[in-house]
């Protein structure tokens, strides 16, 4: 309660972005930049880079990690769990209400897309200010936005580039030689609860499906789900086709129907309606489980879904935050070694380079909208970035601006 109190101001600015945070994670780093940095000052520019390139490296949501070390950094484990939480439940209370009402309309977001670009462009420029200082940098920010560029959508991109552009700062010492230090004792709780999880969770899954169960699907739909949580890398656009090929496409098969007549199923029409929708709606993309567990039970009756819903967000985050919290005491202690200090400087690079192919990635597919769009679009693109650098406007009124712009876009 002593926490709750001391950092009321700090988990209302959270409850604030999360219901205003657009575009997924490197949208939500934009939006992290302005609002916990430049205008709470929780954390400094140094440490969000820090944070993110860190929670780049491992599986899972990478912005509800990030957001979970600033509360972290904050004020402990209790709450790094409640920053978690007032990030969490909002996107998947709205995902979980929309696998009722699956016909939502979402014309009044006609202009997030634009105005997360403009979001990210302001992010890189800070970035760039931060971590491109020299050559080699500025190399592996040009290498990393183009491969970054072309293989956006493979999922491994993302912890191979980070990883390659640590090992290339490390090939010269002179700038950041090694000095003694004192390493931290390393708390194994949290990775013990993963793995113990992760191998129940898989056993009953399996168990129940070889017994056939008859009431299997909740075990079988937190096992897809936790599993999902702890092994996708690349964030949403990994995590929506990796839920496709297990809820879609599998399902399809004839022979894996005739050994498992009870697996979970997600028709086509309500599969892509949910993954349309969760790119229009503040909050981590990976609330979409919530959507998917709530589609997954919705034959079994209205209390049997809102347990779906509840178990799919449970299943998809618990092993984010078991991870980040292990792991990052672990880095922590890593980075005071300078080899470890000098892979940052390339790490930072390549985290500004996926930044700037981000923005270019969404903006290649907003050329889809026509030609009459596009000035409309860059207009928004340009307008987004002059109010967050010109502007003493938080980024909620921001996002409300556009909310409103296209609300009445939509009346007329």
């Amino acid at each position: 309660m002593t926490v709750l109190i001391r950092h009321i101001a700090f988990l209302r600015a959270v409850l604030l972005y999360s219901l205003t945070a657009f575009g997924g994670p490197q949208g939500h780093f934009a939006m992290m930049l302005k609002t916990f940095v430049h205008k709470r000052r929780d954390v400094t520019e140094e440490e969000l880079m820090d944070y993110n390139a860190f929670c780049q490296l491992l599986p899972g949501a990478s912005s509800t990690q990030t957001l979970t070390l600033i509360g972290y950094k904050r004020g402990g484990v209790v709450l790094a769990i409640l920053t978690l939480l007032i990030w969490t439940v909002p996107a998947c209370v709205l995902m979980g209400l929309f696998s009722f009402f699956p016909t939502a309309s979402i014309a009044v977001f006609r202009f997030i897309a634009p105005m997360t670009i403009g979001f990210l462009v302001f992010a890189a420029q800070k970035a760039y200010r931060f971590s491109i200082h020299n050559t080699i940098t500025r190399v592996i920010l040009i290498v990393s936005a183009i491969a970054t560029f072309l293989l956006f959508k493979w999922p491994w991109i993302f912890p191979i580039l980070l990883v390659l552009g640590g090992f290339v700062t490390n090939l010269s010492d002179r700038r950041i030689p090694q000095k003694e230090i004192l390493t931290r004792k390393i708390k194994w709780g949290n990775i013990w609860l993963f793995a113990i999880i992760f191998l129940l969770a898989g056993a009953s899954s399996e168990l129940a499906r070889k017994n056939n169960w008859p009431n299997r699907r909740p075990l079988n739909l937190f096992e897809n789900t936790y599993r999902f949580g702890s092994l996708v890398f690349g964030g949403g656009n990994v995590l929506i086709p990796m839920m496709y090929e297990q809820f879609v496409a599998r399902p399809q098969s004839t022979k894996l129907i005739q050994r498992n007549p009870n697996i979970i199923r997600i028709g086509r029409a309500d599969f892509y309606s949910g993954a349309g929708m969760v790119r229009a709606i503040p909050g981590p993309v990976f609330s979409v489980a919530t959507y998917m567990g709530g589609i997954a039970m919705k034959d079994r009756g209205t209390a049997l879904q809102i347990m779906g819903c509840f178990i799919a967000a449970t299943g998809i985050f618990l092993p984010s935050a078991l991870l980040v919290l292990f792991f990052y005491p672990i880095w922590n202690n890593l980075k005071k070694y300078a080899m470890v200090y000098r892979a940052l400087e390339g790490i930072n690079a390549v985290v500004v380079g996926i930044i700037v192919a981000s923005a270019l990635y969404m903006m290649k597919d907003l050329w889809q909208d026509g030609w009459k769009n596009i000035g409309i679009n860059l207009g928004v693109i340009g307008a987004t970035w002059a109010l967050l650098s010109f502007s003493r406007l938080p980024s909620p009124v921001i996002v409300l601006i556009w909310l409103a712009v296209g609300w009445g876009m939509m009346v007329l």
